[in-house]
């Protein structure tokens, strides 16, 4: 059997995107993690990959933002349709090749047709939702009510300082240069390019969730592990990659 080297957590590109088939614009994001066992994912990510570990154990992620400037090929993006809040729960993985990536199991978003060109086009669990976002000085509240399955969610954060030098977990959820998805019965690999994130510590005044077990997750006991604000960075995706046989 052919023993593959997983790539290492780099707050760099590794493969730089030379021909981009979309951009986007990620901004304002929380990024909230809770730690879970890797076997109690497993089942829920595409074959071909398994639940990527840091220490033995994997995470779930959920994250609210803004998109801003979505657009096909290489921008400059739509500043109208293009702009509208998501939230994502997510899980993280590894596939055949080592490459690590994002397998996610819910994107709710506030605009119709990316919805429609997520679900369709790339077979992502996306869903139309009434969102929100809004900021009062260092405090950000993000809400959503996905419309069908009704579930919903509500995170109050405050922003704090900026982290200098994130930490080894920091690193492993958030430098993630692409994603895996179930395509057409086969498991494919949409990498991505970006900036390394500019990180700040922050605090979770208030969460209500229920999108993290509407995406079929056990229920997240306690706080969560990992709480970290962005103000963003701009994104650039490459070309869809099918995974080879395992052999």
């Amino acid at each position: 059997m052919e023993t593959v080297a997983t790539e290492p957590v780099t707050p760099s590109t590794p493969r730089p995107v030379r021909l981009p088939t979309m951009v986007q614009g990620w901004h304002r994001l929380t990024f909230l993690h809770w730690p879970v066992e890797p076997e109690k994912v497993a089942g829920l990510l595409p074959a071909g990959t398994r639940p990527d570990t840091l220490d033995g154990v994997t995470y779930v992620g959920l994250v609210p933002f803004l998109m801003r400037g979505t657009g096909f090929g290489p921008g400059p993006g739509l500043p109208y349709l293009g702009t509208f809040c998501e939230t994502n729960v997510r899980l993280y993985s590894v596939d055949g090749q080592g490459r690590r990536g994002v397998v996610f199991r819910s994107l709710d978003a506030t605009r119709l047709l990316p919805v429609l060109v997520g679900r369709l086009g790339f077979r992502l669990p996306y869903a139309w939702s009434a969102m929100g976002l809004r900021r009062e000085g260092d405090v950000i509240t993000y809400t959503c009510r996905r419309r069908r399955p009704v579930a919903a969610s509500r995170a109050v954060v405050r922003i704090g300082a900026p982290v200098a030098e994130p930490s080894p977990l920091e690193h492993f959820l958030t430098a993630r240069w692409g994603l895996h998805v179930t395509w057409h019965g086969r498991t494919a690999y949409l990498p991505n390019e970006h900036a390394p994130w500019p990180l700040h510590r922050a605090e979770l005044l208030d969460l209500e969730d229920g999108l993290v077990t509407a995406a079929g997750l056990p229920e997240m006991a306690g706080p969560p592990a990992s709480v970290l604000w962005s103000p963003g960075v701009k994104v650039r995706f490459g070309t869809l990659e099918v995974l080879r046989a395992a052999r």
